[in-house]
């Protein structure tokens, strides 16, 4: 999802700057979002359409989701951010520790266009976006050294790829969706899981704990990994040979969710902007910039840009986790990965 938000605030209006102290400005809404690219691309689109039509400042704060969620948690007491926008997994945790509020269907008035695959336990926050984890791969290599295209997640242990896979650390969304992957295609089990991701862990060169691989595509240190479609897509636009594959087995959903923080500074801001997020022309914007899927049932995309995002087919293929399980094991998890995979 390199530049899913940058889209979204070229509609609406957002002014990325550096982190100032959120709390010194009755009048500046507070975002915290994704960083690395996403960063990046903020910074690139300041435009004056939402604090124009609210009034007000808006200051964006980079990070990935557990970055996010970390402050939410050490801000509890006097909350000094409005909107996280999170990955699903996190948002999961954050909703369980009471970090964030229910939506107000009369501000937020948008959520009854919303997919039921994006709708969020009792509406607390909001899927905006949606994409699929799965592989990426470099077809020009690939084909220039004899390998077919990988079809499963055990495809990515051959041993022509040693020293040439770039694996997500399970500290990010990306690396839980690498464990699940291997567990589903191991049977199941957790054990199948560990089990398999060590086999290609075995390949890999570093563990990347950003979200954004490019630049190691980009410099030819990786051909391979496990990653966002939206990101190969978008990579794929700067004439780059990377292609992504939705895994035998199907690909996991992964969700950008967009949330107003309990206790909020500026909490009817922070709902206006969640609604502005779901607006048909902001959504067929993070599709045609973003490569990131509406989650509206009436932003229709036309017939190339929907063959570059997940849609309806491949959403149907896909079986979303149990980030409440996930997150129950997920300390234990990350303590073993990290003495058995990233040893």
């Amino acid at each position: 999802m390199t530049r899913l938000l940058a889209a979204a605030l070229a509609l609406i209006g957002l002014t990325a700057c550096s982190p100032p102290n959120p709390a010194a400005s009755a009048g500046t809404l507070v975002v915290a979002g994704y960083g690395g690219s996403y960063q990046e691309a903020f910074e690139q689109a300041v435009l004056p359409g939402f604090e124009k039509s609210c009034g007000c400042r808006v200051t964006y704060i980079a990070g990935s989701s557990t970055d996010t969620v970390a402050k939410l948690k050490a801000q509890q007491a006097a909350p000094q951010i409005d909107v996280a926008l999170i990955d699903d997994g996190p948002q999961a945790q954050a909703a369980q520790a009471g970090l964030l509020a229910a939506l107000d269907p009369a501000a937020v008035t948008r959520l009854a266009k919303v997919e039921k695959i994006a709708r969020l336990d009792g509406d607390v926050g909001v899927g905006f976006a949606m994409t699929a984890t799965g592989l990426a791969y470099n077809s020009e290599w690939y084909a220039k050294n004899g390998l077919p295209a990988p079809k499963k997640l055990s495809d990515l242990a051959d041993p022509k790829l040693k020293g040439k896979v770039v694996l997500p650390s399970i500290s990010n969304t990306y690396g839980v969706g690498a464990l699940m992957l291997a567990a589903r295609e191991g049977g199941g089990s957790i054990e199948a899981g560990f089990d398999g991701i060590k086999k290609v862990a075995a390949n890999a060169f570093t563990f990347d704990t950003t979200a954004d691989v490019s630049n190691y595509f980009l410099q030819g240190q990786a051909v391979a990994s496990v990653w966002g479609g939206s990101r190969v897509e978008t990579l794929a636009d700067k004439d780059f040979p990377i292609t992504f594959v939705y895994p035998d087995g199907g690909a996991i959903p992964l969700l950008a969710t967009a949330n107003v923080v309990a206790k909020a500074p500026h909490p009817d801001l922070a709902q206006k902007f969640v609604n502005a997020l779901l607006e048909p022309a902001i959504q067929r914007k993070l599709a045609a910039e973003g490569y990131d899927g509406p989650t509206v049932t009436d932003a229709t995309l036309d017939a190339a840009l929907a063959r570059r995002v997940v849609g309806t087919k491949q959403a149907a293929g896909m079986t979303a986790l149990d980030w409440k399980d996930v997150n129950a094991h997920r300390a234990a998890w990350t303590d073993r990965w990290t003495k058995e995979v990233e040893q």
